[in-house]
């Protein structure tokens, strides 16, 4: 639904020059919700803003629902854009128009009729929570009851895809988990395809189906959440399930990590039975990640190299995911 090919843009000229995105390559499958997470100045707002083309690309193409934005004039972009909504962190709600109003507008915009404007208006607002705060003005609501007036807004026009610009980062954990809860209920009822970027791994854990992680303007990895907890070596993977700091110990210590069938199987217990080792928990994480269970557990397993190696062995022989992440030296653990 949503493709980017080696798409780059760059602020400014000569030494002070910003390289925002960097050759960014990504695909956004119909009906998913993708999230794009990094630290700031990483270029998410940059990338999710040429979606729609309101930064337009120095290079590369940009395809929504098969069709070429990056090649259309420019009545042909505007008409393109009717069908992708955007939802923007600082909700830029009109303080002087209702709720129906702000909702309205974007029809009005469009050049559809009074009374067609209004009937979708109040059936948006009633989807999003809202239908008895119709004739309120936004400083009359809370900052939650804002961003869903602004998904509102955005949802007016019908759109295949719909953006969310950091729409939750100024919102405390509760209303957060309304919103994203609303995101996933227009995702599910109306088909849409949410792209979503975000600081917060929470955001991703809670909601998405895909990731992409965007530092220095490239996506250093990106995938489906369940494919990514699978995959040795993911960044993603440890800080959706973040165990801290590895302490220093005598014995061998590794991160095992459970997805699916077998976060409800008592691997630890069956491991230290059948191979006769003390082994310590010294950290947990689970999930439901995409639907599934998941999580990762950090071990300290002691004894000789022989029996950890089997230990290990016999763990991935189980299909988890095992990544030895200290080791003492020879002579300690022989």
């Amino acid at each position: 639904m949503i493709s980017l090919e080696h798409v780059s843009k760059t602020f400014g000229a000569g030494p002070r020059a910003v390289r925002a995105l960097d050759d960014v390559s990504l695909e956004v499958r119909q009906g998913e919700i993708f999230g794009v997470v990094g630290r700031s100045g990483a270029g998410k707002s940059t990338l999710i803003r040429t979606v729609n083309l309101l930064e337009r690309p120095d290079s590369g193409v940009v395809r929504v629902d098969g069709r070429d934005l990056t090649g259309l004039s420019s009545n042909e972009l505007r008409q393109a854009r009717h069908e992708i909504g955007m939802v923007f962190q600082h909700f830029n709600l009109l303080a002087s128009r209702t709720v129906a109003g702000n909702v309205e507008l974007a029809l009005e915009l469009t050049g559809v009729a009074r009374d067609e404007r209004r009937r979708r208006a109040l059936e948006i607002l009633d989807l999003v929570g809202l239908a008895d705060r119709a004739e309120s003005y936004p400083a009359q609501l809370s900052g939650g009851q804002k961003q869903r007036v602004g998904i509102a807004r955005a949802l007016a026009g019908r759109p295949k895809v719909l953006l969310s610009d950091e729409a939750t980062s100024a919102l405390d954990p509760e209303t957060t988990r309304s919103i994203l809860e609303l995101l996933r209920t227009v995702n599910r009822e109306l088909g849409l395809t949410v792209l979503l970027i975000t600081h917060e791994m929470d955001v991703v854990k809670t909601v998405c189906d895909s990731a992409a992680l965007i530092e220095g303007g490239r996506l250093v990895e990106q995938g489906g959440l369940v494919d990514l907890i699978r995959a040795p070596g993911s960044r993603l993977a440890r800080d959706l399930f973040p165990l801290g700091p590895v302490p220093e110990t005598s014995g061998t210590v590794v991160d095992i990590t459970f997805s699916g069938g077998s976060a409800d199987r008592p691997v630890i217990a069956t491991l230290a039975r059948q191979h006769g080792l003390d082994v310590s928990i010294l950290g947990a994480a689970i999930e439901t990640i995409a639907g599934n269970q998941a999580g990762r557990t950090r071990l300290e397993i002691p004894g000789t190299g022989d029996q950890i190696d089997a230990a290990i062995a016999d763990l991935r022989g189980q299909g988890l995911l095992v990544e030895v992440v200290s080791q003492p030296s020879e002579g300690v653990r022989a």
